[in-house]
């Protein structure tokens, strides 16, 4: 059981708009959103944040900002956030090979060299002690404009908050996230860890 567990999807008719709006982007309403209803200021601000990071203004794709995510949820550990980050890579049109070798992003050529200076930004951003740098924001700036950088450090940003959320809460998984971590993850060693309602 996680620390505090999640409001049901019908709880009531704002919890039901909530359900709907996660229904469409990720086929499920994720029990972390559904644990920050018990106090509902807390999820329409972080739905609202998740909009506006979540935008595309320029050139970071819908499909690399989740791929970012997935490498900055991989930087913590949290595998909630690993899973479902890898989910929506693939709701939002990430390619198949991409998302078979994310492990593998500096060496393996689905990958780009602005898409793994944007993912190597999300892995030196996530880290601690952090370890963005001269080296790195040469590098980013090859690629992307001020805007771009801070769209791509929102979704950094975004899914620390996220990662600390759902590990320290230990939120339960469901059903569309195990099945994503399990066919693109499973091979390297993820599992559901303490979301798999075993810690608390």
């Amino acid at each position: 059981m996680p620390l505090v567990p999640p409001l049901d999807p019908d709880h009531d008719d704002e919890t039901k708009k909530l359900a709907e709006f996660f229904n469409e982007t990720l086929g499920f309403c994720p029990n972390s959103v559904l644990t920050m209803q018990h106090r509902p200021a807390i999820s329409k601000a972080f739905i609202n944040l998740n909009k506006a990071v979540m935008a595309n203004e320029g050139q970071v794709t819908s499909a690399l900002k989740r791929l970012i995510a997935w490498v900055s949820s991989n930087a913590t550990g949290c595998r909630y956030c690993q899973a479902h980050a890898i989910r929506a890579a693939e709701r939002y049109g990430a390619e198949q090979e991409k998302l078979d070798n994310i492990w593998k992003y500096r060496t393996h050529n689905a990958f780009s060299e602005a898409e793994r200076v944007a993912l190597d930004f999300a892995l030196a951003a996530s880290q601690v002690p952090n370890t963005v740098d001269s080296v790195l924001k040469k590098r980013l700036y090859q690629f992307y404009t001020e805007g771009e950088i801070v769209e791509m450090l929102g979704v950094i940003a975004l899914f620390g908050y996220l990662n600390r959320w759902n590990d320290s809460m230990g939120t339960s998984m469901e059903e569309g996230a195990i099945e994503s971590g399990e066919k693109y993850l499973g091979k390297y060693g993820w599992d559901q860890g303490k979301h798999g309602g075993s810690e608390y």
